[in-house]
């Protein structure tokens, strides 16, 4: 069994034996991402990446009715000199990519409306289901700065480098439904449907094979920085890691004998 610190910042909740619920629990200030948030992350991140144990999905989601993340704190930013800026800006970076590279496929339910650095939290997860009610925005050049926790790259890569190219330029909000059709989130629902349609989804992919599921995360996120061929080759290496498993005689087994597979990621 999966045992984790009780951190300051996050809350974190294991769902049966596969599926873990992470809170961002700080709503008083919309969820927003302080230096200890930061911190908090990044030890999470760090230990489902060396040792997920049974945890085969992650949902993600803020605490409270409106917000999910508003970025970064920026009255703990308030006054910050150059280098104290610099080195949480390092930390997040650290807990940014961290987040990236996790092997657990993770969802993000956007419970409410998603700003800055929240927005660059769903968009480094795998991917996102919204409240009807959520907005989302990059609002960094209103405040002087600019994206730096992968907004300038996710999302042209998620909605298209035109699009991308207004929206972080002007800073303006949008709805959930503009999000969805523009490709950012994968559906929309009810706010009070958000975090339980994500972790019903959350349920069927950790009902599946979790080597095949890390597997499939694997070579799309890094087949898609290659050109074709290589990335096809990548693709079969990622494949063939799977075909002495255990899981896949289980799975061809149970489909032979009419049952459902019994899977232990081994």
């Amino acid at each position: 069994m999966l045992a984790l610190p009780s951190y300051e910042t996050i809350a974190t909740e294991l769902l049966g034996d596969h599926i873990l619920q992470v809170t961002l629990n700080r709503p008083q200030v919309g969820n927003a991402i302080n230096t200890q948030t930061g911190h908090d992350l990044l030890d999470l991140w760090n230990r489902l990446t060396a040792d997920p144990d049974d945890v085969r999905c992650v949902v993600l989601t803020g605490a409270g009715d409106r917000i999910f993340c508003a970025g970064g704190d920026l009255k703990e930013r308030n006054g910050m000199t150059k280098r104290q800026w610099t080195l949480q800006h390092e930390l997040f970076e650290r807990m940014y990519w961290t987040l990236v590279d996790l092997p657990l496929p993770i969802i993000a339910a956007v419970n409410g409306h998603a700003y800055a650095g929240g927005l660059e939290l769903a968009l480094s997860c795998d991917f996102i289901y919204a409240s009807e009610n959520a907005r989302f925005a990059l609002t960094e050049v209103t405040l002087g700065i600019m994206p730096g926790a992968g907004g300038t790259q996710n999302l042209p890569r998620a909605i298209g480098e035109r699009r991308a190219k207004e929206i972080i330029m002007t800073g303006r909000p949008f709805q959930s439904q503009q999000a969805f059709e523009w490709g950012l989130v994968n559906a929309v629902f009810e706010h009070d449907q958000v975090l339980a349609k994500a972790l019903e989804t959350a349920k069927v992919i950790a009902s599946n094979a979790p080597l095949s599921v890390r597997q499939v995360k694997k070579s799309i996120r890094y087949g898609g920085q290659m050109e074709l061929r290589t990335a096809l080759r990548f693709e079969v290496e990622a494949y063939n890691h799977l075909i002495d498993t255990e899981d896949r005689m289980e799975g061809v087994l149970a489909f032979n004998e009419k049952r459902a597979p019994k899977f232990q990621g081994k």
